[in-house]
């Protein structure tokens, strides 16, 4: 199964751009862009249910334009298909086979999926289902439904139907469907905040990624390297940035690129740059991630000081802050905050200006664990001596 024989149904884009549409920071060009984009893809794929299910929220109905006429010529073309597709199906059962009928039940499926008729979408995927007799076409029809719980944003669906799929594909399922589900799996994991997960499944997929109708290749690369700066030691994130998938296409997003770099070389005044550009550029504009924006960059930035800290037993607070290229009470604060929380291991010194580091000292412990299992096991052996005696 080759990459252009997998349908764009339902069109994930319209997703991001309704979001981008409805998000309040998007300005005004972006946003009327945005909505010319919606419409079109709307008028494109006859989609009159979702167009409907959008012109029937106040909240959205405020943003985009409720053409009726548009609307009437869509709802015209979708009963045109689906009464085709009635009579396909009576046909099928009355005079032809299971391929036959299978097939029908699967365009159905498909074309209820592309307009956007969710609910009737998923029971016509089941009724395709029941009728599948190839493993691969229950797999693909079970990818699609994750498709359509992505799309609508609908977590219960989606879990079932990765679930669905992880066991079909555990039957028999090519290469191709496996990897797909791996970058299935990943881009859900993000969206739900599971970042390490999802890096893991995204670098496995990374290298024979298809999946262009859930996801574009450039955006699935971001997406990588975004969760694996969140959740790779500095080694492995090494290794990430010099995949041959990343280098090809790390000039198509530069933010990225620099956050990762300034990053890797304690580059911490750029890095912190990086971080907001990011931040504005692809965490909040997306749909996917900026539910989990403000998370990320705090994550982030623990993994910046926590990285420089480690370095030293001690380190003034003007020194940090002018390695940062902020003001030493933003630090004082930011490190205040994270050090009661007990996620840096330092404590500030405020008479002598200085943070202290009281990371564990592997060694010193692992010599401690030695000691506590070796008289552990001396006196396991003296207890068997006497016992042979």
């Amino acid at each position: 199964m080759d990459d252009e024989s997998v349908p764009h149904i339902p069109n994930q884009q319209l997703q991001q751009e309704l979001f981008v549409v409805m998000r309040a920071a998007t300005a005004a060009d972006k946003r009327a862009a945005a909505v010319t984009a919606l419409i079109d893809g709307i008028r494109q794929d006859e989609m009159a249910p979702y167009y409907r299910l959008l012109l029937d929220d106040p909240a959205v109905a405020k943003h985009i334009p409720r053409d009726d006429a548009l609307l009437a010529e869509l709802e015209e073309k979708n009963k045109k298909e689906l009464d085709r597709l009635d009579a396909a199906q009576k046909q099928a059962e009355e005079s032809e086979g299971d391929l036959e009928l299978h097939t029908v039940l699967t365009q159905r499926a498909q074309y209820l999926a592309r307009i956007g008729d969710k609910e009737a979408a998923l029971r016509a995927h089941d009724a395709a289902l029941e009728r599948a007799t190839g493993l691969g076409s229950k797999i693909d029809l079970t990818l699609t439904k994750i498709r359509l719980g992505l799309f609508f944003g609908d977590t219960g669906l989606t879990q079932s139907s990765i679930a669905a799929a992880s066991a079909l594909i555990e039957e028999g399922g090519d290469w191709d469907r496996r990897n797909r589900l791996t970058a299935y799996r990943a881009v859900y994991l993000a969206s739900v905040r599971h970042f390490s997960e999802a890096s893991s499944l995204s670098r496995s997929a990374l290298s024979t990624f298809t999946a262009t109708e859930l996801i574009s290749y450039v955006d699935f690369v971001r997406l990588t390297v975004l969760m694996g700066l969140v959740s790779l030691s500095r080694p492995d994130q090494k290794k990430l940035s010099e995949a041959p998938e990343v280098i090809q296409t790390i000039s198509d997003m530069p933010r990225v690129g620099a956050l990762a770099s300034s990053l890797y070389n304690s580059e911490y005044a750029a890095f912190f740059q990086a971080l907001a550009d990011v931040e504005q550029e692809y965490l909040l504009p997306s749909r996917i991630l900026a539910p989990h924006a403000r998370y990320y960059v705090r994550e982030m930035r623990v993994i910046a000081f926590t990285q420089l800290l480690e370095s030293y037993r001690s380190v003034a607070i003007d020194k940090m802050a002018a390695a940062f290229g902020v003001t030493p009470e933003y630090i004082d604060a930011e490190l205040s905050r994270f050090i009661s929380a007990g996620r840096l291991p330092a404590v500030i010194d405020k008479a002598a200006g200085t943070i202290e580091n009281r990371r564990p000292d592997v060694k010193n412990a692992q010599y401690n664990r030695i000691i506590k299992e070796g008289d552990v096991l001396l006196n396991s052996l003296q207890k068997l001596s006497r016992t042979a005696l």
